[in-house]
């Protein structure tokens, strides 16, 4: 019984995916119309009436600084204002994976793994604009 309850428990582990990167899910979820390199130009941003934005820019746009909420709210589908073209799916009307606690202010706030991961990740591809 013992050995019975250890592949048991060995097999529910291999079960369990390992978290995608935040690359991973951009390349999937994001480079269709944002780009390979975020700036914009994917092959699916031809079709659109409204150009997707350059990701890499975003905190040079907000003199300097990274919005991080703002992108998250933006991602989920929270928040968006007028000049946001209806293709921009509202990710967080899907699986955006086990929630985190993630500590500002000592405010603990409940986010997406996925969320966290490709915010993570456009932080990142900030460059000089």
């Amino acid at each position: 019984m013992r050995y019975l309850m250890m592949f048991a428990a060995l097999t529910l582990a291999a079960c369990v995916e390992e978290p995608e990167t935040g690359a991973e899910i951009f390349a999937t979820e994001c480079a269709g119309c944002h780009g390979a390199d975020a700036r914009g130009d994917g092959p699916y941003a031809r079709g659109l009436d409204t150009v997707p934005p350059d990701l890499t820019t975003i905190a040079s746009r907000n003199g300097g600084v990274f919005p991080r909420d703002q992108v998250m709210s933006t991602i989920d589908g929270l928040q968006r204002d007028a000049h946001f073209s209806v293709a921009m799916p509202e990710f967080g009307a899907g699986d955006l994976g086990a929630t985190v606690i993630v500590e500002e202010n000592g405010l603990g706030t409940p986010v997406p793994t996925k969320l966290l991961l490709l915010t993570d990740y456009i932080e990142l591809l900030q460059r000089e604009g």
